[in-house]
This record gives C-alpha cells, structure tokens and sequence, in this order.
C-alpha cells in the first residue's frame, strides 16, 4: 500500500495504524523503531528536534547514550544478557579486579555490563533511526565541535527531528495538575 516515504503519502495527516504499517515496511525491528520514535518524542524539544544532549537524571547526556540506556532493561532476561553478566563476572574474578563485598561486586559487573551494551546498543539505535529516515519520520544531522552537517565526525553528535506527520502523532500532551480537593470551612478532608 505504502510506496515511499510517509510525507509523500501522508503530509502532516497521520494515524497510529498508518504509523504501525510504515513501520512494519520500513523496519527490520518494527517495535525496536516505534520505542525508539517514542523515545525521541519523549525528549524532543517544541521544534521537534532532540539532542545532540539531553538533560536526565540532573546531567547532560549524549542522546544516543541515553537512547541506548534507556532500552537496555528490555534485554533483562535474554539468554544472551544472562551470559554477558557472567562471562564479565567470571573475566572480573580471573582478573582480581571484583570487590570481596557482594553488593559491590554486583555494581562493578553491572557497571562493566551497561558499557558494553552501550556499545552495541548505539549501533541498533543507529539502524532504527536509519530505518525511521528512510521512512520519512526522522531527520537526522549532526552538530558540535566545529559546524553542523548531515555526516558525523569531527566531534559532532546526532540531532534527531520528527517528522510533521510523526510530531503530531508522537507527542504527548503537557499533564495537567491534578486539582487539589479543598475542604470548605468547617469541614475535614479525609484521602
């Protein structure tokens, strides 16, 4: 049904199964890309546009790096993740270099763990978002060091920009305070 690009399809008209469609057309991981779509929109700016760092947790962060961390814990109980933290435990333990003190030993492997992930994560993440702007939802450039460019290097990072069609549909609306209850005088309130 889909041809092309959702902009040349769509233009700033798009629904959650069109979305879903697109996705499955254009990506190899269709849910990978749609969490890493919301993701995006979770952080980006009113323009549309997220990084090259976003603010988590008090600290700048690169966003491929928080991207990455971010869908880690989805791997918790693949086969393949359980190996991983055995194998650094084991490499850790051979090496000398694992605390005697459980919880921190535990730290340590995790630590070791998390870089390693994050290593091959920014690699799926990168195909997603290939995935995502062969489909029209993403723009991509990258900015730093010395100027912005649409090719990384020289000490540029990533900039993601939504779509039209996928802002819209991507982003969720500001929460609204939950009014607080006041008790008319003379009455108590009980929660």
């Amino acid at each position: 049904m889909f041809h092309g690009p959702i902009d040349a399809e769509f233009g700033d008209v798009l629904d959650m199964p069109s979305l879903l469609e697109v996705l499955a057309q254009f990506s190899s991981r269709p849910r990978y890309a749609f969490m890493v779509l919301n993701l995006i929109a979770q952080v980006a700016k009113a323009d549309g546009s997220a990084g090259p760092t976003i603010i988590a947790d008090g600290a700048s962060v690169n966003l491929r790096d928080w991207l990455c961390d971010a869908l880690t814990p989805m791997g918790q109980r693949d086969p393949r993740r359980i190996a991983l933290q055995n194998k650094v435990h084991a490499e850790l333990k051979n090496l000398g270099q694992l605390p005697k003190v459980e919880d921190e030993a535990r730290s340590v492997v995790d630590d070791e763990v998390r870089s390693r992930l994050r290593s091959s994560g920014k690699t799926n993440v990168s195909r997603a978002v290939s995935e995502l702007v062969k489909a029209g939802l993403l723009k991509r450039h990258y900015q730093g060091y010395r100027v912005d460019h649409h090719n990384r290097g020289a000490k540029r990072h990533a900039v993601y920009t939504l779509a039209e069609a996928a802002r819209g549909l991507m982003r969720t609306p500001p929460r609204r305070p939950t009014p607080v209850a006041r008790a008319a005088q003379g009455e108590l309130l009980f929660g």
